[in-house]
């Protein structure tokens, strides 16, 4: 098995030879968040976690309260189906969908992307997860994993890949999720979490899985 690190690595080292200017400036940038301490405000092991109401693929509500009330529930955020790092790490989810469920579990995915943009024409729409769109990024805020995206990513996007966030993301165009990953116990108390401002690293779906079976072995020996 392919560990979800080593499939960003590879990412990572073929857009340092692709292009490695660009590679550059994101190093910079990640650096400088760093230092800043970015996504220092996240949601803490510990903490509970504010509820939510977000629409699904279909404009749907889906409400974090009750899905608690079935059992823990993992929250990722992700920026977007135009991210190859985003995808390396929902199909890492999906391929491990089945060991979450088992565990009484429910994965929820988050996006600022539209609901109707969001994970269509595209492999990863065949995923059996729930994917939200936080179109405004209040959710995100609350959990404080809101980035403000520096210009020179966004000139990138929008220049280079052809990316307008503005469309994508129903009026927001600056701000993304950083890519944060919270095990939730049915109390909405974060048991486990994960929280990098460098959006080309990710949590790996074997840690979540233990961060679960710990839930349950906590529940078996109270």
């Amino acid at each position: 098995m392919s560990y979800l690190k080593e499939q960003t690595d590879a990412k990572i080292a073929a857009g340092r030879q692709a292009n490695p200017d660009f590679m550059k400036g994101v190093d910079a940038i990640i650096n400088k968040a760093k230092a800043f301490q970015q996504g220092s405000d996240a949601i803490k092991v510990g903490q509970k976690v504010p509820n939510f109401e977000l629409p699904n693929t279909e404009g749907k509500l889906t409400i974090l309260n009750s899905l608690l009330s079935k059992g823990p529930v993992v929250v990722t955020f992700y920026r977007g189906d135009w991210c190859p790092y985003c995808n390396l790490q929902l199909r890492a989810l999906q391929a491990r969908l089945s060991e979450i469920h088992a565990l009484g579990a429910t994965l929820v995915a988050i996006t600022p992307q539209v609901p109707d943009g969001s994970l269509t024409k595209n492999e990863i729409s065949e995923m059996d997860f729930i994917v939200l769109s936080d179109q405004d990024a209040k959710v995100a805020s609350q959990y404080g994993v809101a980035w403000e995206v520096p210009e020179f990513l966004v000139e990138h996007m929008r220049v280079d890949r052809n990316l307008d966030l503005d469309i994508i993301n129903n009026g927001n165009g600056s701000v993304l999720p950083i890519p944060a990953t919270f095990v939730i116990e049915r109390d909405g108390v974060v048991t486990w979490s994960y929280v990098n401002v460098d959006y080309r690293t990710r949590s790996e779906p074997d840690d979540i899985i233990e961060a679960l079976q710990n839930i349950s072995t906590n529940h078996l020996n109270p």
